[in-house]
């Protein structure tokens, strides 16, 4: 390297290990690091630096995690030439989103950095409904769609079809699965849509550079959408820009050097996936293995687990609680020395899980937080400096505070220790979420999130005397009994707290005179034996306030969980919900049957009734609940 080099990378690289680290790296200006300007200039950069190192090792599927497919950076960047080009002769411009519906694959991986380097990028989880995805299209504007094919994903290709016949999209190019050998099944044409599989059509392509104009670092990358599977989900905009910063501010890690080997197994239409398993290791030039298209959803990963990271060399591995509950469980029969970094973000940590799985490994859990609308990662902890109870220290050159409303609606900011919303600022945070689009492209609003740069999260946090986050649940989940408001992170601390329990949700259950009750969920840790009255009076005996304590704990199997395991506080709500009326109506005649599900981000209850019960009665027990509801008279 030249003398100029070694100070760009010296600039690049400061040391980042401590939290102390913090302020020394912030005294240099953050665009005098001299970062990327694109994700595609930061593979170029890979490319160029490290072009025979392993970039991807990815498994057709856990059974087979002895026959991965690998592509070098160089002949990654050949693949995203080829790709983009193909997307540029289809006419995607910097402008024109690209849609991508497929479970995780070795072409699933270059097709994204594609659709970054031609257009912009949108993925899709394909487990929402064929609504929500049309829905998620039209939002979009997105007329190419990269889909998995019959072979990968048959429900997804299906859902494809039946999009593309009705006119939702010009374009469609199926990707096959991991290292596919048999000949790719013949596609059925559809009037006006160009069909083909992806490799083969791009085959013909320019390997060597891109056709189109490149993205600048103010250009949308990508298109993700938020939350779970309920409503439709919004569609948060990220820059090239935000998405360079926070790859590099998670590589920044001086943990880590280009040996270190990263295990990637969340699905690309989530953030933590792209940034934290794809871009953050290109700075680096790191290795990453991928899992097959389930990822930590394959039952025949983790009885493998192990043995993939001794085989591999895995150092560094990115998680929910949930896949680190499970991995507790698993024997060790392989040396996993090398697992250094096994970061755990999405949802909080219960202190069983981390005990369970440091006492297992001897692996620390290093916990992380961000969000969508900030990129990915905002707060990072360090191993050898474990907080429980911290989800970290915030990143370099984004800002957190902790505030509350104030009468005239403004935010005032609150001391150490105290308890508010958290807000975030900083080059990570988003511009908005896509509400339309005009000549200029897509139309962007902050809906409410954004003040003067500052990001709302609505996440309820404190922030300790050394600057450590600590999180409270999400303010929309506060339960509200009689105008009181109570954390359930208070309800759910106090379970947790017992020896017997792996997992708690509290949520609010509705009640004729306070609104809403608490009560508890829980999952019980392998052969624990307790009840549920027992665990009520535990729970009594911890949480601060009366108030708080649950008026009844519910044991399941699991918690439920949305597709990328953070915890389905509606689906608990929903529970509740149908629990309580099941009780009001235990003495009504002629009740058959009560539900409560999930429509659209609201529970909605349902009464089915025999055509000879009397509905006003229902209607008017019904009346006395602050819920949505309706009465089916059956024939």
């Amino acid at each position: 390297m030249t003398e100029t080099t070694l100070e760009a990378e010296d600039l690049l690289w400061p040391r980042y290990a401590a939290p102390e680290d913090l302020a020394a790296i912030e005294s240099v200006p953050l665009a005098a690091r001299g970062l990327p300007e694109s994700t595609y200039a930061l593979l170029v950069r890979a490319a160029t630096r490290w072009p025979e190192i392993n970039a991807l090792t990815v498994l057709p599927e856990a059974a087979r995690w002895r026959e991965p497919l690998r592509r070098t950076y160089a002949e990654l960047l050949a693949d995203v030439h080829r790709y983009a080009n193909l997307l540029h002769e289809l006419g995607v411009r910097r402008g024109d989103a690209v849609a991508l519906l497929a479970p995780n694959c070795a072409e699933l991986i270059p097709a994204t950095l594609a659709a970054q380097l031609a257009g912009i990028a949108a993925p899709i989880n394909g487990g929402l409904s064929r609504a929500h995805i049309a829905e998620l299209l039209r939002r979009s504007g997105a007329r190419v769609v990269i889909s998995a094919g019959p072979e990968l994903a048959a429900d997804t290709w299906a859902s494809t079809g039946e999009l593309a016949a009705a006119g939702l999209v010009d374009a469609v190019l199926a990707l096959r699965p991991t290292g596919a050998a048999e000949p790719p099944q013949a596609l059925p044409a559809i009037d006006g849509v160009r069909i083909g599989y992806l490799d083969t059509l791009a085959r013909e392509q320019d390997s060597s550079r891109f056709s189109g104009v490149p993205p600048a670092a103010a250009d949308l990358a990508a298109l993700f959408h938020t939350g779970g599977t309920t409503g439709v989900p919004k569609l948060a905009a990220h820059r090239h820009s935000g998405e360079v910063a926070n790859a590099w501010m998670i590589a920044a890690n001086s943990l880590f050097d280009q040996d270190a080997v990263v295990f990637a197994a969340l699905p690309l239409f989530h953030v933590n996936a792209l940034v934290v398993t794809l871009l953050a290791p290109m700075f680096r030039g790191q290795s990453v293995v991928w899992a097959g298209p389930l990822g930590y959803r394959d039952f025949a990963l983790y009885p493998q687990f192990w043995n993939i990271v001794a085989h591999y060399g895995i150092a560094a591995m990115s998680a929910v609680p949930t896949v680190y509950a499970v991995l507790a469980q698993c024997p060790i029969d392989a040396d996993i020395s090398s697992l250094r970094y096994a970061m755990v973000g999405a949802s909080p940590l219960p202190r069983a899980v981390r005990e369970n799985f440091q006492a297992h490994t001897g692996v620390t859990l290093v916990e992380g937080y961000g969000l969508t609308e900030a990129t990915c990662a905002s707060a990072r902890s360090f191993p050898d400096r474990p907080r429980p109870g911290a989800v970290g220290q915030r990143m370099p050159y984004q800002q957190v505070e902790v505030v509350r409303s104030t009468g005239d609606g403004t935010w005032e900011k609150l001391p150490a220790g105290q308890t508010g919303v958290l807000i975030i600022s900083g080059p990570t945070v988003f511009d908005g979420y896509v509400t339309g689009r005009d000549d200029r492209g897509h139309t962007l609003d902050g809906l409410g999130t954004l003040a003067e740069g500052w990001l709302n999260t609505g996440d309820l946090a404190h922030i300790d005397e050394d600057g450590f986050l600590h999180l409270h649940g999400r303010a929309k989940d506060l339960i509200i009994r009689g105008g009181h408001n109570i954390d359930p992170a208070t309800i759910e601390d106090a379970l947790l707290a017992h020896p017997r329990v792996g997992a708690a949700g509290a949520v609010g259950r509705p009640d004729v005179h306070a609104g809403e009750v608490p009560v508890a969920y829980v999952v019980l840790t392998a052969g624990a034996d307790i009840t549920e009255s027992e665990l009520v009076a535990w729970a009594a005996d911890r949480v601060n306030e009366r108030a708080a304590a649950p008026k009844t704990v519910t044991v399941l199997d699991a918690l439920p969980v949305t597709d990328v395991g953070k915890p389905d506080k509606l689906g608990l709500r929903a529970d509740a919900t149908r629990r309580e009326l099941v009780e009001a109506f235990a003495e009504t005649a002629g009740v058959r049957a009560i539900t409560a599900v999930v429509e659209d981000g609201a529970i909605v209850a349902t009464v089915e009734l025999d055509p000879s019960s009397d509905k006003r009665e229902v209607e008017t027990i019904l009346g006395r609940y602050a819920i949505a509801w309706k009465v089916v008279e059956l024939q």
